[in-house]
């Protein structure tokens, strides 16, 4: 299956000359001055062809028994084992590499990453998000911040002003125009980053670009997510809860996790009980940033064992 969600970890220089105080430049606002509102904008053709083809997704998949928005301890329980192995591919490996200026879907062995500062959440919204459905996505967002900080242990949170993660709910019209706040908001990222960003393609649901400090510390200090302002509810939400937790530090997707949103097979829309015990093993201080796979796997088990117990 095309992958449909992506998650792309940029580290030090080679994307990003920046250091912690990513947010120190405001970003443009991208809404027309009062004195310019002499009409409404109105959505394309192409935008709103957009809106029917994921709407039709949303469909399919509900039908089909998809997008689950329940637990899945039901039917999915999982072992100590299966924790730490989902863990060690989710947050270990990566699902994207640079190669030639182009990113490509290719599986590599990575380090540990996540946040050391506190992750200060921030919406913007494009042109033609209308003003409930703004609402509506910075209340969603604001709950579920608190839901990852109290997964973590790690201060997460939504602000108006100053963030370092960055959730851009923007239309096919404002996507191709967003490379002037792109690089306000992360200033030194990379062209190849902005021009992934403005040509995102339709079958890409909805993507996260996360950033390590200049020098090469398995640290983050900025992200952007792109959620497409043309999805219907439940992928809107669901692309918020998978990029989200995809940009604290778990890159990939394995078709072995589950119940999980970090799977391409769209079983789970939102952010299940095994993924937060994920976030939880991701901030516990016994690991640390920059640790490869074989380093970490003791550690692994033992955390595993502790938060879900059992023999296997």
């Amino acid at each position: 299956m095309m992958p449909l969600r992506k998650s792309l970890v940029l580290l030090s220089a080679a994307a990003l000359a920046v250091s912690g105080c990513v947010s120190a430049v405001a970003p443009p606002d991208i809404s027309p001055r009062p004195e310019e509102r002499v009409e409404a904008p109105q959505q394309s053709p192409e935008s709103l062809a957009l809106a029917r083809y994921y709407q039709g997704i949303e469909v399919r998949l509900t039908q089909d028994g998809l997008l689950r928005t329940d637990s899945g301890q039901r039917d999915a329980p999982f072992s100590a084992a299966t924790l730490a192995a989902n863990f060690e591919r989710i947050a270990l490996y990566d699902e994207y590499a640079l190669i030639g200026g182009r990113f490509v879907q290719q599986q590599t062995p990575a380090r540990l990453r996540r946040w050391e500062q506190p992750v200060r959440i921030q919406p913007h919204f494009g042109r033609l998000v209308d003003p409930a459905q703004q609402a509506e996505d910075r209340a969603i967002l604001t709950t579920y911040a608190t839901r990852l900080a109290r997964a973590t242990g790690h201060p997460v949170s939504t602000v108006r002003t100053g963030g370092n993660f960055h959730v851009l709910y923007l239309g096919r019209d404002d996507l191709r125009e967003v490379g002037d706040l792109v690089r306000s908001l992360v200033p030194g990222i990379g062209a190849e980053v902005v021009a992934e960003i403005e040509n995102l393609p339709r079958s890409t649901f909805c993507s996260v670009y996360a950033f390590s400090e200049a020098g090469g510390r398995s640290v983050y200090v900025a992200a952007i997510a792109i959620i497409r302002d043309e999805h219907p509810p439940l992928l809107r939400r669901s692309c918020v809860h998978e990029e989200v937790a995809q940009g604290l530090g778990l890159p990939n997707d394995s078709p072995a996790a589950r119940p999980s949103i970090f799977n391409d097979d769209e079983e789970f829309a939102l952010l299940t009980r095994h993924d937060e015990l994920l976030l939880q093993m991701l901030y516990d201080p016994r690991l640390s940033p920059g640790l490869r796979p074989e380093e970490a796997r003791p550690t692994l088990r033992q955390i595993a064992q502790e938060l879900v117990g059992g023999s296997s």
